[in-house]
């Protein structure tokens, strides 16, 4: 921190100038997702445990609940709807890494850690933008286990390996994007606690009023719309498609979403970075200010 001199004024701390430039601002962003990935590795019971919860959504959808699930176009056997089911599973996982993601954003605010970024000459996007970073490589990291276990319990990938590709990139997408939600609610929260049960509060209802675990036409007629145009279940259809997950004889609903999936999951999550990565962005600024 440098002082400035004024005539019959005491000497005040001036923090320092952020220095500008897309490519100054994607290097402190590098360097802060750096930070982040080294002290996920020397914490690596946090990413054992979040392995958990999608390993057991895995093993109830499939083993307990699968048998009382029908699937319009399919027939009866298990193997059916545990296909239909892990495009969920994946969307799921990667949404409810977006808890994780805000309530460490509110342990960094709460141990002051964030302020000593601010007395850095660093843009004031990285903070946040290293953050999600880091983030989407545990997500990504979090989906290839996920995917080695559902292949294990007899899933698989039935349109080829590049369609699989952009599956995993539209999940990783989405998982991007609502990782900013979850940093707005860190930087707004005043407790890693609150961040996480505030991001929570939000994720259940949109995981699961959605076709993540059951087709929208086994739902109440009022509530079908709502399931079809929520954006976690553009994601969700447009991975089934490009895996190949799809019964042979299942009409997509006639929701515009069902329809043009894999074009309404891109925009869903390009919507959802550019406004709430403002939000934040902002939030952040406010709050450091």
């Amino acid at each position: 921190m440098s002082t400035v001199d004024a005539p019959g004024a005491p000497r005040r701390p001036v923090a320092p100038k952020a220095r500008g430039g897309v490519v100054q601002s994607f290097s402190d962003s590098m360097i802060v997702a750096r930070r982040n990935l080294i002290r996920m590795l020397r914490i690596p019971e946090v990413i054992i445990f979040g392995l958990f919860q999608p390993v057991m959504f895995v093993v109830l959808f499939s083993y307990v609940f699968g048998g009382s699930i029908s699937i319009p176009g399919a027939g009866t056997d298990p193997e059916d709807y545990r296909s239909f089911l892990m495009a969920g599973i994946f969307a799921q996982t990667v949404t409810f890494a977006t808890a994780g993601a805000g309530a460490g954003i509110a342990e960094d605010m709460h141990k002051g850690l964030i302020d000593r970024f601010r007395s850095l000459p660093m843009a004031r996007g990285a903070v946040l933008t290293g953050r999600s970073i880091a983030d989407a490589v545990q997500t990504a990291l979090t989906l290839l286990v996920l995917a080695v276990v559902a292949v294990l319990v007899g899933w698989r990938i039935n349109e080829g390996i590049l369609k699989a590709l952009g599956a995993f990139g539209l999940l990783l997408l989405l998982g991007y994007a609502f990782t900013w939600i979850g940093a707005l609610i860190g930087l707004t929260v005043r407790t890693p606690e609150a961040a996480t049960s505030g991001g929570l509060v939000w994720l259940f209802p949109l995981t699961f009023v959605s076709i993540a675990f059951v087709p929208s036409q086994n739902m109440p007629g009022w509530l079908q719309p709502v399931a079809e145009w929520n954006p976690f279940s553009a994601t969700v259809q447009a991975a089934r498609e490009l895996f190949g997950n799809l019964p042979p004889g299942f009409q997509a609903p006639d929701a515009w979403p069902m329809q043009n999936p894999v074009l309404a999951s891109v925009l869903w999550s390009v919507l959802i970075i550019a406004v709430f990565r403002t939000l934040a962005v902002r939030k952040y600024r406010s709050a450091t200010g």
